[in-house]
Protein backbone atom coordinates (compact mmCIF):
# COMPACT_ATOMS: atom_id res chain seq x y z
CA UNK A 1 0.00 0.00 0.00
CA UNK A 2 1.81 3.53 -0.81
CA UNK A 3 1.92 6.00 1.30
CA UNK A 4 -0.49 9.46 1.50
CA UNK A 5 2.89 11.02 0.46
CA UNK A 6 3.75 8.97 -2.37
CA UNK A 7 0.70 10.40 -4.39
CA UNK A 8 0.57 14.03 -6.34
CA UNK A 9 -1.13 16.67 -4.15
CA UNK A 10 -4.55 17.76 -4.82
CA UNK A 11 -4.48 19.83 -7.50
CA UNK A 12 -1.40 19.85 -8.78
CA UNK A 13 -0.61 19.54 -12.57
CA UNK A 14 1.68 17.13 -13.61
CA UNK A 15 4.01 18.80 -16.36
CA UNK A 16 6.15 15.79 -18.20
CA UNK A 17 9.35 16.66 -19.59
CA UNK A 18 9.29 20.43 -18.19
CA UNK A 19 13.02 19.50 -16.59
CA UNK A 20 14.10 18.64 -20.01
CA UNK A 21 12.94 22.15 -21.23
CA UNK A 22 14.71 23.91 -18.07
CA UNK A 23 18.05 21.26 -19.34
CA UNK A 24 17.71 23.80 -21.91
CA UNK A 25 17.31 26.84 -20.36
CA UNK A 26 21.19 25.88 -18.96
CA UNK A 27 22.57 24.83 -22.30
CA UNK A 28 21.46 28.68 -23.72
CA UNK A 29 22.38 30.32 -21.23
CA UNK A 30 26.05 28.27 -20.87
CA UNK A 31 26.14 29.33 -24.59
CA UNK A 32 25.80 33.07 -23.82
CA UNK A 33 28.15 32.92 -21.02
CA UNK A 34 30.68 31.23 -23.73
CA UNK A 35 30.09 33.97 -26.29
CA UNK A 36 30.37 36.76 -23.72
CA UNK A 37 33.80 35.09 -22.06
CA UNK A 38 34.75 34.75 -26.30
CA UNK A 39 33.82 38.18 -26.39
CA UNK A 40 36.09 39.99 -23.60
CA UNK A 41 38.94 37.77 -24.27
CA UNK A 42 39.29 37.93 -28.24
CA UNK A 43 37.09 41.16 -28.86
CA UNK A 44 34.50 40.11 -31.16
CA UNK A 45 31.79 37.58 -31.18
CA UNK A 46 32.15 34.01 -32.07
CA UNK A 47 30.35 31.62 -34.69
CA UNK A 48 27.37 31.46 -35.10
CA UNK A 49 27.38 35.31 -35.05
CA UNK A 50 28.16 37.20 -38.03
CA UNK A 51 31.56 36.41 -39.32
CA UNK A 52 32.12 40.21 -39.87
CA UNK A 53 33.03 42.24 -36.75
CA UNK A 54 33.15 45.06 -38.04
CA UNK A 55 29.24 44.09 -39.56
CA UNK A 56 27.39 44.59 -36.31
CA UNK A 57 24.01 46.15 -36.68
CA UNK A 58 24.48 46.64 -40.78
CA UNK A 59 21.33 45.56 -41.78
CA UNK A 60 19.75 48.86 -39.98
CA UNK A 61 22.47 51.48 -40.80
CA UNK A 62 22.89 50.11 -44.72
CA UNK A 63 19.61 51.35 -45.56
CA UNK A 64 19.13 54.27 -43.39
CA UNK A 65 20.80 56.97 -45.36
CA UNK A 66 17.90 56.16 -47.99
CA UNK A 67 15.13 56.99 -45.60
CA UNK A 68 16.35 60.87 -45.34
CA UNK A 69 17.28 61.01 -49.13
CA UNK A 70 15.64 59.53 -52.58
CA UNK A 71 16.92 57.08 -54.47
CA UNK A 72 15.29 54.04 -51.75
CA UNK A 73 13.91 52.28 -54.78
CA UNK A 74 15.30 53.37 -58.01
CA UNK A 75 18.81 53.31 -56.56
CA UNK A 76 18.97 51.00 -53.59
CA UNK A 77 16.77 49.35 -55.11
CA UNK A 78 14.98 47.86 -51.50
CA UNK A 79 12.65 45.53 -51.59
CA UNK A 80 11.35 46.52 -47.88
CA UNK A 81 8.05 48.10 -48.64
CA UNK A 82 7.59 52.28 -46.75
CA UNK A 83 7.14 51.40 -43.69
CA UNK A 84 10.60 49.81 -42.66
CA UNK A 85 12.02 53.73 -44.32
CA UNK A 86 9.57 55.55 -42.00
CA UNK A 87 10.57 53.77 -39.18
CA UNK A 88 14.41 53.86 -39.66
CA UNK A 89 13.74 57.90 -40.19
CA UNK A 90 11.67 58.16 -37.05
CA UNK A 91 14.38 56.29 -35.14
CA UNK A 92 17.64 57.78 -36.61
CA UNK A 93 19.42 60.92 -36.24
CA UNK A 94 18.98 63.29 -39.52
CA UNK A 95 21.97 64.87 -39.11
CA UNK A 96 24.10 61.88 -38.80
CA UNK A 97 23.17 61.15 -42.77
CA UNK A 98 25.24 63.93 -45.30
CA UNK A 99 26.75 60.83 -46.36
CA UNK A 100 26.33 56.91 -46.76
CA UNK A 101 28.23 54.50 -45.12
CA UNK A 102 28.60 52.56 -42.02
CA UNK A 103 30.33 55.02 -40.06
CA UNK A 104 27.27 56.71 -39.25
CA UNK A 105 27.08 54.35 -36.42
CA UNK A 106 29.68 56.23 -34.24
CA UNK A 107 27.48 59.18 -34.89
CA UNK A 108 23.47 57.71 -35.06
CA UNK A 109 23.16 56.84 -31.18
CA UNK A 110 19.71 57.05 -31.78
CA UNK A 111 19.70 54.39 -34.10
CA UNK A 112 21.60 51.96 -31.65
CA UNK A 113 19.19 52.83 -29.12
CA UNK A 114 16.31 52.09 -31.12
CA UNK A 115 17.64 48.54 -32.34
CA UNK A 116 18.01 47.53 -28.45
CA UNK A 117 14.57 49.01 -27.74
CA UNK A 118 13.48 46.73 -29.95
CA UNK A 119 15.26 43.79 -28.54
CA UNK A 120 13.87 44.34 -25.14
CA UNK A 121 10.29 45.22 -26.33
CA UNK A 122 10.45 41.67 -28.20
CA UNK A 123 11.78 39.54 -25.96
CA UNK A 124 9.09 41.40 -23.34
CA UNK A 125 6.46 40.00 -25.72
CA UNK A 126 7.59 36.53 -26.10
CA UNK A 127 6.83 36.28 -22.36
CA UNK A 128 3.70 37.93 -22.41
CA UNK A 129 3.07 35.47 -25.20
CA UNK A 130 3.54 32.32 -23.26
CA UNK A 131 2.45 33.57 -20.11
CA UNK A 132 -0.79 33.98 -21.63
CA UNK A 133 -0.94 30.77 -23.61
CA UNK A 134 0.43 28.51 -21.02
CA UNK A 135 2.12 29.87 -17.60
CA UNK A 136 3.68 26.20 -16.50
CA UNK A 137 5.66 26.41 -19.29
CA UNK A 138 5.84 30.07 -19.90
CA UNK A 139 9.30 30.92 -18.72
CA UNK A 140 11.81 28.10 -20.60
CA UNK A 141 9.85 28.69 -24.22
CA UNK A 142 10.21 32.58 -23.69
CA UNK A 143 13.75 32.56 -22.64
CA UNK A 144 14.82 29.93 -25.65
CA UNK A 145 13.08 32.45 -27.65
CA UNK A 146 14.19 36.08 -25.87
CA UNK A 147 17.87 35.08 -25.22
CA UNK A 148 18.22 32.58 -28.02
CA UNK A 149 20.20 32.43 -31.15
CA UNK A 150 17.97 33.78 -33.87
CA UNK A 151 16.98 36.93 -31.51
CA UNK A 152 19.94 37.56 -30.36
CA UNK A 153 21.67 37.07 -33.89
CA UNK A 154 18.84 39.69 -34.55
CA UNK A 155 19.82 42.52 -32.43
CA UNK A 156 22.95 41.31 -33.80
CA UNK A 157 22.28 42.30 -37.50
CA UNK A 158 19.85 44.81 -36.49
CA UNK A 159 17.25 43.58 -38.51
CA UNK A 160 13.48 44.99 -38.55
CA UNK A 161 12.26 40.89 -37.98
CA UNK A 162 12.50 41.79 -34.19
CA UNK A 163 9.82 44.49 -34.81
CA UNK A 164 8.07 42.06 -37.30
CA UNK A 165 8.00 39.13 -34.55
CA UNK A 166 6.00 41.27 -32.45
CA UNK A 167 3.53 42.14 -34.82
CA UNK A 168 3.01 38.58 -36.01
CA UNK A 169 3.00 37.61 -32.00
CA UNK A 170 0.23 39.69 -31.66
CA UNK A 171 -1.51 38.79 -34.73
CA UNK A 172 -1.58 35.06 -34.72
CA UNK A 173 -1.07 34.92 -30.44
CA UNK A 174 -3.14 34.48 -28.02
CA UNK A 175 -1.93 38.14 -25.95
CA UNK A 176 -4.76 40.25 -28.19
CA UNK A 177 -8.64 39.54 -28.02
CA UNK A 178 -9.69 42.19 -30.37
CA UNK A 179 -10.33 40.57 -33.68
CA UNK A 180 -9.41 43.95 -35.35
CA UNK A 181 -6.25 44.62 -33.46
CA UNK A 182 -4.97 41.25 -34.76
CA UNK A 183 -5.75 42.07 -38.01
CA UNK A 184 -4.25 45.59 -37.59
CA UNK A 185 -0.55 43.81 -36.58
CA UNK A 186 -1.01 41.11 -39.39
CA UNK A 187 -1.19 44.33 -41.64
CA UNK A 188 2.13 45.73 -40.15
CA UNK A 189 3.69 42.46 -40.28
CA UNK A 190 2.97 41.98 -43.86
CA UNK A 191 4.61 45.70 -44.67
CA UNK A 192 7.70 44.53 -42.52
CA UNK A 193 8.47 41.40 -44.58
CA UNK A 194 5.93 40.57 -47.50
CA UNK A 195 6.34 36.60 -47.54
CA UNK A 196 4.24 36.79 -44.53
CA UNK A 197 1.49 37.17 -46.79
CA UNK A 198 1.14 33.48 -46.56
CA UNK A 199 0.45 33.72 -42.32
CA UNK A 200 -2.45 35.88 -43.57
CA UNK A 201 -3.55 33.53 -46.05
CA UNK A 202 -3.72 30.46 -43.46
CA UNK A 203 -7.05 30.71 -41.67
CA UNK A 204 -8.05 29.95 -44.70
CA UNK A 205 -7.45 26.58 -43.99
CA UNK A 206 -9.38 26.74 -40.98
CA UNK A 207 -13.06 28.14 -42.58
CA UNK A 208 -11.71 31.86 -41.33
CA UNK A 209 -12.49 33.06 -44.27
CA UNK A 210 -13.12 37.15 -42.33
CA UNK A 211 -9.56 36.37 -40.97
CA UNK A 212 -7.89 36.60 -43.81
CA UNK A 213 -10.01 39.19 -45.67
CA UNK A 214 -9.50 41.57 -42.55
CA UNK A 215 -5.63 40.44 -42.63
CA UNK A 216 -4.95 41.85 -46.05
CA UNK A 217 -7.18 44.77 -46.10
CA UNK A 218 -5.23 45.99 -43.39
CA UNK A 219 -1.78 45.08 -45.15
CA UNK A 220 -3.36 47.50 -47.80
CA UNK A 221 -4.57 49.98 -45.93
CA UNK A 222 -1.04 50.37 -43.84
CA UNK A 223 0.83 50.16 -47.10
CA UNK A 224 -1.22 52.54 -48.89
CA UNK A 225 -0.62 55.21 -45.98
CA UNK A 226 3.08 54.47 -45.52
CA UNK A 227 3.74 54.78 -49.15
CA UNK A 228 1.31 58.12 -49.05
CA UNK A 229 3.49 59.28 -46.11
CA UNK A 230 7.09 58.17 -47.55
CA UNK A 231 6.58 59.42 -51.25
CA UNK A 232 7.80 56.46 -52.88
CA UNK A 233 7.58 52.70 -53.28
CA UNK A 234 4.59 52.44 -55.77
CA UNK A 235 3.84 48.64 -55.95
CA UNK A 236 5.34 48.48 -59.46
CA UNK A 237 8.53 49.30 -58.23
CA UNK A 238 8.31 47.23 -55.31
CA UNK A 239 7.38 44.09 -56.98
CA UNK A 240 10.19 44.47 -60.01
CA UNK A 241 13.20 45.07 -57.16
CA UNK A 242 11.82 42.19 -55.46
CA UNK A 243 11.44 39.52 -58.82
CA UNK A 244 15.12 40.96 -59.82
CA UNK A 245 16.57 40.09 -56.15
CA UNK A 246 15.33 37.00 -56.62
CA UNK A 247 16.33 36.28 -59.74
CA UNK A 248 19.78 37.70 -59.02
CA UNK A 249 20.58 35.96 -55.59
CA UNK A 250 23.44 34.19 -56.23
CA UNK A 251 26.72 32.51 -53.59
CA UNK A 252 30.05 33.31 -54.11
CA UNK A 253 32.04 32.52 -51.02
CA UNK A 254 31.45 30.07 -48.14
CA UNK A 255 30.28 33.53 -45.67
CA UNK A 256 27.12 33.17 -47.33
CA UNK A 257 26.34 29.75 -45.91
CA UNK A 258 27.17 31.31 -42.16
CA UNK A 259 23.55 31.10 -40.92
CA UNK A 260 21.00 29.83 -43.57
CA UNK A 261 17.69 29.71 -43.10
CA UNK A 262 16.66 27.11 -45.96
CA UNK A 263 19.04 25.18 -48.24
CA UNK A 264 19.12 27.27 -51.29
CA UNK A 265 22.47 29.07 -50.58
CA UNK A 266 23.91 25.24 -50.28
CA UNK A 267 21.76 24.38 -53.49
CA UNK A 268 23.30 26.95 -55.30
CA UNK A 269 26.76 26.20 -54.13
CA UNK A 270 26.32 22.70 -54.64
CA UNK A 271 24.47 23.17 -58.12
CA UNK A 272 26.74 26.07 -59.62
CA UNK A 273 30.35 24.84 -58.36
CA UNK A 274 30.86 28.02 -57.46
CA UNK A 275 33.25 27.46 -53.89
CA UNK A 276 36.29 25.84 -54.10
CA UNK A 277 36.21 23.66 -51.23
CA UNK A 278 32.93 22.01 -52.72
CA UNK A 279 35.36 21.08 -56.29
CA UNK A 280 37.38 19.79 -53.73
CA UNK A 281 35.11 16.89 -52.88
CA UNK A 282 35.15 15.72 -56.07
CA UNK A 283 32.04 15.75 -58.91
CA UNK A 284 30.50 12.78 -58.06
CA UNK A 285 30.21 13.80 -53.78
CA UNK A 286 28.74 17.12 -54.74
CA UNK A 287 26.26 15.59 -57.33
CA UNK A 288 24.81 13.33 -55.02
CA UNK A 289 24.66 15.67 -51.90
CA UNK A 290 22.65 18.18 -54.12
CA UNK A 291 20.36 15.78 -54.81
CA UNK A 292 19.93 14.02 -51.19
CA UNK A 293 19.48 17.77 -50.05
CA UNK A 294 17.13 18.94 -53.50
CA UNK A 295 14.98 15.47 -52.81
CA UNK A 296 14.96 16.17 -48.83
CA UNK A 297 13.83 19.91 -49.23
CA UNK A 298 10.69 18.80 -51.80
CA UNK A 299 9.72 16.07 -49.10
CA UNK A 300 9.32 18.78 -46.55
CA UNK A 301 7.29 20.96 -48.91
CA UNK A 302 4.63 17.62 -50.04
CA UNK A 303 4.80 17.23 -46.10
CA UNK A 304 3.73 20.81 -45.36
CA UNK A 305 1.03 20.75 -48.15
CA UNK A 306 -0.18 17.52 -47.08
CA UNK A 307 -0.75 18.63 -43.17
CA UNK A 308 -2.53 21.65 -45.11
CA UNK A 309 -4.61 19.88 -46.84
CA UNK A 310 -5.74 17.23 -43.78
CA UNK A 311 -5.92 20.85 -41.38
CA UNK A 312 -9.06 21.95 -44.47
CA UNK A 313 -10.54 18.32 -44.02
CA UNK A 314 -10.79 18.38 -40.33
CA UNK A 315 -9.48 22.03 -38.96
CA UNK A 316 -11.25 21.57 -35.56
CA UNK A 317 -9.06 18.75 -34.92
CA UNK A 318 -5.73 21.17 -35.70
CA UNK A 319 -4.70 24.11 -33.23
CA UNK A 320 -4.43 27.27 -35.03
CA UNK A 321 -0.96 28.19 -33.96
CA UNK A 322 0.32 24.95 -36.10
CA UNK A 323 -1.58 26.32 -39.43
CA UNK A 324 0.76 29.52 -38.81
CA UNK A 325 3.66 27.85 -38.76
CA UNK A 326 3.10 25.54 -41.38
CA UNK A 327 2.90 28.78 -43.35
CA UNK A 328 5.67 30.79 -42.48
CA UNK A 329 7.68 27.38 -42.61
CA UNK A 330 7.08 26.44 -46.09
CA UNK A 331 8.24 30.36 -47.06
CA UNK A 332 11.07 30.62 -45.57
CA UNK A 333 11.99 26.69 -46.66
CA UNK A 334 11.65 27.99 -50.53
CA UNK A 335 13.36 30.88 -50.19
CA UNK A 336 16.45 32.58 -48.37
CA UNK A 337 15.05 35.27 -45.96
CA UNK A 338 18.01 34.50 -43.46
CA UNK A 339 18.22 32.54 -40.31
CA UNK A 340 17.06 35.31 -37.77
CA UNK A 341 14.02 34.77 -39.46
CA UNK A 342 13.47 31.34 -37.05
CA UNK A 343 11.78 34.05 -34.65
CA UNK A 344 8.65 34.20 -36.90
CA UNK A 345 8.49 30.44 -36.74
CA UNK A 346 9.88 28.58 -33.51
CA UNK A 347 7.28 30.56 -31.25
CA UNK A 348 4.43 28.85 -32.93
CA UNK A 349 6.00 25.46 -32.52
CA UNK A 350 6.19 26.33 -28.67
CA UNK A 351 2.75 26.44 -28.49
CA UNK A 352 2.53 22.44 -28.77
CA UNK A 353 2.00 20.59 -26.26
CA UNK A 354 4.28 17.62 -24.39
CA UNK A 355 2.06 15.14 -25.47
CA UNK A 356 3.00 11.60 -27.29
CA UNK A 357 6.50 11.32 -28.78
CA UNK A 358 6.05 13.30 -31.84
CA UNK A 359 5.53 16.73 -30.25
CA UNK A 360 8.24 16.98 -27.56
CA UNK A 361 10.51 16.22 -30.25
CA UNK A 362 10.05 18.72 -32.18
CA UNK A 363 9.74 20.48 -29.06
CA UNK A 364 13.40 19.05 -28.15
CA UNK A 365 14.40 20.75 -31.61
CA UNK A 366 12.96 23.69 -31.43
CA UNK A 367 15.31 24.19 -28.30
CA UNK A 368 18.30 22.89 -29.81
CA UNK A 369 17.80 25.91 -32.53
CA UNK A 370 17.89 28.54 -29.89
CA UNK A 371 21.20 27.37 -28.87
CA UNK A 372 23.97 29.90 -29.86
CA UNK A 373 27.09 27.54 -30.20
CA UNK A 374 28.54 26.57 -33.30
CA UNK A 375 31.33 23.68 -34.26
CA UNK A 376 33.94 24.75 -36.80
CA UNK A 377 34.75 22.72 -39.12
CA UNK A 378 38.18 22.49 -40.30
CA UNK A 379 38.80 26.34 -39.31
CA UNK A 380 41.76 28.30 -41.86
CA UNK A 381 45.36 27.87 -40.68
CA UNK A 382 45.97 31.89 -40.78
CA UNK A 383 43.78 34.49 -39.10
CA UNK A 384 42.60 37.47 -40.63
CA UNK A 385 42.89 40.78 -39.02
CA UNK A 386 39.32 42.83 -39.06
CA UNK A 387 38.44 46.03 -37.23
CA UNK A 388 35.86 45.35 -34.38
CA UNK A 389 32.60 47.27 -34.10
CA UNK A 390 31.52 46.28 -30.66
CA UNK A 391 35.38 46.56 -28.67
CA UNK A 392 36.69 49.39 -30.89
CA UNK A 393 39.76 47.32 -31.68
CA UNK A 394 41.77 45.31 -34.06
CA UNK A 395 41.13 41.42 -33.71
CA UNK A 396 42.13 38.47 -35.76
CA UNK A 397 39.57 36.28 -36.85
CA UNK A 398 39.82 32.70 -37.89
CA UNK A 399 37.13 31.77 -40.60
CA UNK A 400 35.21 28.00 -41.15
CA UNK A 401 32.42 26.47 -42.07
CA UNK A 402 30.13 25.68 -39.08
CA UNK A 403 28.61 22.57 -38.48
CA UNK A 404 25.18 23.93 -37.55
CA UNK A 405 25.44 26.17 -40.89
CA UNK A 406 24.52 22.65 -42.60
CA UNK A 407 22.33 21.29 -39.82
CA UNK A 408 19.85 24.08 -39.05
CA UNK A 409 17.94 24.14 -42.29
CA UNK A 410 16.99 20.43 -42.05
CA UNK A 411 16.45 20.58 -38.53
CA UNK A 412 14.15 23.40 -39.03
CA UNK A 413 12.67 21.31 -41.97
CA UNK A 414 12.40 18.43 -39.36
CA UNK A 415 10.48 19.85 -37.28
CA UNK A 416 7.46 20.78 -39.80
CA UNK A 417 7.80 17.43 -41.05
CA UNK A 418 6.85 16.14 -37.87
CA UNK A 419 4.08 18.59 -37.25
CA UNK A 420 2.74 17.72 -40.56
CA UNK A 421 2.86 14.08 -39.92
CA UNK A 422 1.08 14.46 -36.41
CA UNK A 423 -1.58 16.47 -37.85
CA UNK A 424 -2.29 13.72 -40.48
CA UNK A 425 -2.20 11.46 -37.97
CA UNK A 426 -4.75 13.52 -35.78
CA UNK A 427 -7.00 14.17 -38.62
CA UNK A 428 -6.88 10.69 -39.88
CA UNK A 429 -7.73 9.13 -36.46
CA UNK A 430 -10.91 11.63 -35.98
CA UNK A 431 -11.94 10.57 -39.46
CA UNK A 432 -11.52 7.05 -38.54
CA UNK A 433 -13.71 7.73 -35.11
CA UNK A 434 -16.29 10.18 -35.90
CA UNK A 435 -16.87 9.40 -39.63
CA UNK A 436 -18.78 12.28 -41.52
CA UNK A 437 -22.10 11.66 -40.45
CA UNK A 438 -21.94 14.32 -37.65
CA UNK A 439 -20.26 17.01 -39.96
CA UNK A 440 -22.58 16.80 -42.71
CA UNK A 441 -24.49 19.65 -41.27
CA UNK A 442 -22.06 21.69 -41.19
CA UNK A 443 -20.43 20.88 -44.44
CA UNK A 444 -21.38 25.06 -45.44
CA UNK A 445 -20.36 26.38 -41.84
CA UNK A 446 -17.67 27.28 -39.90
CA UNK A 447 -15.24 25.65 -38.17
CA UNK A 448 -16.75 24.08 -35.57
CA UNK A 449 -13.76 24.61 -32.34
CA UNK A 450 -13.12 20.69 -31.06
CA UNK A 451 -14.12 19.89 -27.66
CA UNK A 452 -16.83 22.49 -26.94
CA UNK A 453 -20.31 21.79 -27.00
CA UNK A 454 -22.28 24.71 -27.70
CA UNK A 455 -25.18 25.51 -29.95
CA UNK A 456 -24.48 25.89 -33.48
CA UNK A 457 -25.64 29.67 -33.92
CA UNK A 458 -23.39 31.04 -31.40
CA UNK A 459 -20.59 29.37 -32.78
CA UNK A 460 -21.20 30.63 -36.06
CA UNK A 461 -22.32 33.57 -35.17
CA UNK A 462 -19.06 34.42 -32.93
CA UNK A 463 -16.68 32.93 -36.40
CA UNK A 464 -18.92 35.67 -38.46
CA UNK A 465 -17.54 37.83 -36.40
CA UNK A 466 -14.25 36.53 -36.29
CA UNK A 467 -14.14 36.36 -32.54
CA UNK A 468 -10.45 36.15 -31.53
CA UNK A 469 -11.37 33.67 -28.70
CA UNK A 470 -12.76 31.10 -30.94
CA UNK A 471 -9.26 31.27 -32.98
CA UNK A 472 -7.38 30.67 -30.12
CA UNK A 473 -8.68 27.35 -29.47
Amino acid sequence: MESPTSQPRKGRKIRPGLWIEYLFVVLILAGLINTAHFFVEYGFLLAPYFYEPNGTFTDWFSLTFWAHHPGAYDVERSIYPPLSFLIMRLFSDSACYPVQGLEVRYCDLTGIYALCGMYVLTAIAMFWTFYRFDRGRAFPRAFAMAFGLPLTYSLERGNFVMLCSICVLLAFGPALRSARLRWFFAGIAINFKVYLIGAALAPLLRRRWAVTEGMLIAAVLVYGFTWFIFGAGDPRVLYHNVVDFSDSYSIGNPSDLWYPSSYQPLLAALGGYTLPVLMLLGSRTVENMYWYLHLYVQISQFAIIAGAVATWLRPEVVPPHRVVAFAISLTLMSSEAGGYTEILLLPFVFMESWRGWARPTALVLTYVLCIPIEYVISPLPSGIVRDSFLSQRYVTVYYGLGLGSLLRPGLTALITNILAAVTIHDVWQDMRTQGWSQRWRFRKDWAIPHGIRRPRAPIAKAARLGDSREMDR
